[in-house]
């Protein structure tokens, strides 16, 4: 969920100091959305029982799914496009269109599907109550996130910096004035309903920006449209394992899920780190110019990243009960005992992302494979630990050793490649002294 701003070098970027204050716009619109999911997830934990917030969380994660797929295939395909003010809002105005109506035929089936589980057995305060209310509220949750993206195709980040903001103003304290032991389907519902003043002032920041446009949907349905692609890889390379944990907790054990969210919520903070390696990580490491010195610089990167995953992970480790049920409430305690194996987890996913980062900038083609094969071992790791173990602790030892094994995947993948085209050079510098000078 990063918003790029505009990449350097793109014909039609800003200038110098306006290209640098779009780029801190960026950073801290990412922040602001990460902070808004974790605050939500934290709050929901602490007025919520252990039950509750499993729920909650099976909830949200199908949720996060949604929206990365949204994301996937609208937001990732309107920020590449190029061209006058006339073609930018006519993209911006049609990406818009089609969540809004997406949005609205999944929140049906969603709504659908929850009223049937709550009259079918658990009642309207369980899981069923929840994945309703999950439904009513999806077109304004999604939409309001996909204005980010029309602003980032405007190079305006600084207007989802505004409602990004102000969608965190708002869903804070309105979650905190919850009662205790809240149903997960009440603080689905105030969660949704909270985005509307954001979403209000998304879309009239952006009405001067598509005034006049039309929207036109026939690209989204079209074979080959582009989101189709960045879906796949999405599919294969995130919702993979969120379903996974989703199919735990419908099918096996709800508490579990929570257990997951729980812990992984905690190290939040460091998802902002990997976001912004995967948002500017690219153009930094072509300052390099050779193979070799990219994949130097990069692995320095994630060597620093490892160190802060394992001190963050030491940090939570040593929090004391009492604070640590400040934070979470009720789910503290099987969260907590899954901090070793989440922080070892996050640990070598700072080492993996930088690894999946230099390979787009070695050989872009060469992600896909990597996704595709250790995303979905990740999968099997999980949830063979969990039924070796009957535990989420050996699930998240199993998500632990498959980001492990990508880590290790995408790093033999790039020493392949930066050791491979060096001959090539050192073979034109032979030839053709001036191919290789600079």
């Amino acid at each position: 969920m990063t918003v790029s701003g505009g990449p350097p070098g793109v014909p039609g970027s800003a200038p110098g100091p306006r290209r640098s204050t779009a780029v801190v716009a960026s950073v801290l619109d990412q922040a602001a959305s990460s902070l808004t999911n974790i605050a939500v997830l934290v709050i929901a934990a602490r007025v919520s029982t252990a039950h509750g917030f499993a729920a909650f969380s099976m909830v949200y994660l199908t949720f996060t799914v949604l929206l990365g797929l949204n994301t996937a295939y609208a937001g990732q395909a309107v920020v590449l496009t190029r061209g006058d003010t006339a073609t930018t809002g006519a993209a911006c105005r049609s990406a818009v269109a089609f969540t809004s109506l997406a949005a609205t035929a999944g929140g049906a089936l969603l709504a659908v599907a929850g009223a049937a589980t709550a009259a079918i057995g658990g009642g309207w305060t369980g899981t069923g109550g929840a994945f309703l209310a999950l439904g009513l509220v999806l077109p304004l949750v999604l939409v309001q996130d996909a204005l980010r993206y029309a602003f980032s195709t405007l190079r305006r980040p600084g207007l989802a910096l505004a409602t990004d903001t102000l969608r965190l103003l708002c869903v804070v304290p309105a979650l905190l004035l919850q009662p205790q032991h809240t149903a997960p389907g009440t603080l689905v519902a105030v969660w949704g309903l909270s985005a509307v003043p954001a979403l209000l002032l998304g879309l009239r920041l952006l009405w001067p920006h598509v005034r006049g446009a039309q929207a036109d949907l026939r690209p989204y349905v079209r074979r080959g449209h582009l989101g189709q692609r960045f879906a796949v890889e999405f599919a294969v390379g995130n919702a993979s394992s969120q379903l996974a944990v989703l199919g735990l907790g419908l099918f096996a054990a709800p508490l579990a899920v929570g257990a997951l969210r729980g812990a992984s919520t905690l190290f939040g903070p460091l998802n902002v780190l990997f976001n912004s390696v995967n948002a500017f990580g690219p153009p930094l490491l072509n300052r390099f110019g050779a193979r070799r010195a990219i994949a130097r610089a990069s692995a320095l990167l994630g060597l620093v990243l490892s160190a802060v995953g394992l001190g963050w992970g030491l940090v939570l480790y040593a929090l004391p009960d009492d604070m640590g049920r400040r934070l979470l409430g009720e789910t503290w305690q099987s969260a907590a005992s899954l901090l070793p194996a989440t922080g070892a987890q996050y640990a070598v996913m700072g080492l993996g992302t930088c690894a999946l980062v230099t390979l787009r900038v070695l050989s872009p083609r060469a992600t896909l494979s990597v996704q595709v094969v250790f995303s979905l071992l990740s999968v099997v790791l999980m949830l063979g630990g969990y039924v070796l173990t009957g535990s989420a602790l050996g699930a998240a030892w199993g998500l632990a050793a498959g980001s492990a094994l990508k880590a290790v995947a995408a790093w033999t993948r790039v020493a392949r490649l930066a050791r491979v085209p060096a001959v090539e050079e050192r073979s034109a510098a032979a030839d053709a002294p001036a191919v290789s000078a600079g």
